[in-house]
């Protein structure tokens, strides 16, 4: 597609499949220009980006007004330790809470839930973010120093109604629903910033376990992110770089048709997993070659371009349009 300037100035380029991220509380010339590159599709948002509600919301304004249709803007706002915006923001507890509430009373624990999505995705919404990548579907069987109380519950048929009202809250609210970590960051102890972990269960067990939330609730989820775990009794690969895991389990056993995210690419997880080929480029790659819509790269500014240098992409309006359908519902 050529690139053609809007009669107010912004370019008119399709969706691309990277995510990056900027490093302040409003655009440099240098992040308007990678911005703009045809391999760029969204935009998401750090603690750093954020210091008022006025600030973030001329900061989104300004990079949704560089390109048609407006790159995406997401960010992490699960509640708990996982909360990027907090001052004049609702402080949002940790989805352990629902658990917990659960123990004590089945009846209004989803309610909760749903509140909390609800205003969660609302005042995201109110300064522009199209997404929080939330819920979180890992379902934990070990103490997991990444996922702890960021899991629902660690029974799967009581994790799965809770996240069913969850998401709920954020559609009510306008919001679409990403599920992460797929199949499942709970079931080992590591953390994937920090390294790779190995799950050694297979796959029934994990049908019988981190699975469940995703088969029942496929429906309802309108995007996934990968995890950046090796489950080394399925696969030789991880999640983010496996046909197996994104195409045979994913889209053809479970059914889902929306939208792949990568985890950050820039983690060490994903990182060890590409040891062999080592560029940003190869990594890429081969996320997007396995099933991914779109790969992150965040907190290397450097990385993102290398990437956008070297992907091989060429821009379309396919990608585009599925990407697109994950904006806000709702125009403020």
């Amino acid at each position: 597609m050529t690139q053609q300037q809007t009669k107010l100035g912004s370019l008119v380029l399709p969706l691309g499949p990277v995510m990056v991220d900027v490093d302040g509380l409003s655009l440099t010339q240098g992040e308007r220009d990678r911005l703009v590159h045809p391999s760029v599709g969204a935009v998401i948002l750090f603690a750093r980006n954020y210091s008022t509600v006025e600030q973030v919301s001329a900061l989104i304004a300004e990079i949704k007004a560089l390109r048609t249709p407006a790159l995406l803007i997401a960010v992490d706002q699960e509640g708990g330790r996982v909360q990027r915006f907090q001052e004049g923001f609702t402080r949002l507890p940790a989805a352990q809470s629902f658990g917990d509430a659960w123990q004590e009373n089945k009846q209004s624990a989803p309610m909760l839930a749903y509140q909390s999505a609800y205003t969660m995705a609302s005042e995201l919404i109110n300064v522009g973010v199209d997404f929080s990548f939330a819920p979180v579907f890992d379902v934990t069987s070990k103490d997991s120093e990444v996922i702890g109380d960021r899991c629902f519950n660690s029974e799967p048929r009581a994790a799965t109604e809770l996240l069913g009202a969850y998401i709920d809250g954020m559609h009510a609210a306008g919001m679409v629903a990403i599920a992460k970590h797929f199949p499942g960051h709970g079931g080992v102890r590591g953390d994937s910033h920090h390294c790779l972990p190995e799950d050694d269960r297979n796959i029934d067990d994990l049908h019988a376990h981190d699975l469940v939330p995703y088969k029942a609730l496929v429906d309802e989820i309108q995007g996934v992110m990968t995890a950046h775990v090796l489950f080394n009794s399925c696969d030789q690969e991880i999640p983010t770089y496996s046909s197996y895991w994104l195409q045979d389990v994913l889209r053809q056993e479970i059914g889902f048709d929306g939208v792949v995210f990568s985890d950050d690419l820039t983690m060490q997880g994903a990182i060890d997993a590409n040891a062999e080929q080592g560029s940003i480029v190869a990594s890429a790659q081969r996320a997007i070659y396995a099933g991914c819509d779109m790969v992150l790269v965040c907190n290397k500014p450097e990385l993102a371009d290398e990437l956008l240098a070297g992907l091989e992409f060429e821009p379309n309006e396919t990608l585009s349009a599925k990407l697109s359908q994950l904006a806000c519902r709702v125009k403020i």
